[in-house]
């Protein structure tokens, strides 16, 4: 009578065929990481720059720097105060998420390229960079 079940030879050709996997896909995997850090940043400068218009339709002003994002989640006290300010905010989440590497989104109003700029300064989180350490902002969104 033959019970149910794998054999240690069965289970070992599955562990190697998985090991091989691991082998050629995990690199490609983990390169990734990067680019998909940079897309992440340009997603939610994009957003901001949406809600950003729509406050200005409902206040007539984009916020000042002083204000800066925040006015996004929470009614301005300080500056030109909007009259018409959309309760519950402009962003879904109710907070300004830091970018993909944990620093804090530059915004300016007015801005040195339109409007308003808003910039990430990268993974490094200064000014200016290469690669993963450019600068991402919405003037220069793709």
């Amino acid at each position: 009578m033959r019970s149910s079940g794998f054999t240690l030879i069965e289970i070992m050709v599955v562990i190697v065929i998985l090991g091989i996997l691991a082998m050629f896909v995990g690199p490609k995997l983990l390169g990734h990481t990067d680019e998909a850090k940079i897309v992440k940043a340009k997603i939610q400068i994009e957003s901001f720059g949406t809600a950003l218009k729509l406050y200005k339709l409902d206040s007539g002003v984009y916020p000042s720097t002083e204000q800066g994002l925040q006015a996004l989640v929470e009614q301005p006290s300080t500056g030109m105060v909007p009259k018409k300010w959309r309760k519950g905010g402009y962003l879904e989440k109710g907070a300004i998420p830091p970018d993909p590497w944990g620093n804090e989104y530059v915004y300016l109003s007015p801005g040195m390229h339109g409007d308003f700029d808003i910039i990430s300064y990268g993974a490094d989180g200064v000014q200016g960079g290469e690669d993963i350490n450019k600068d991402i902002s919405n003037w220069d969104n793709e």
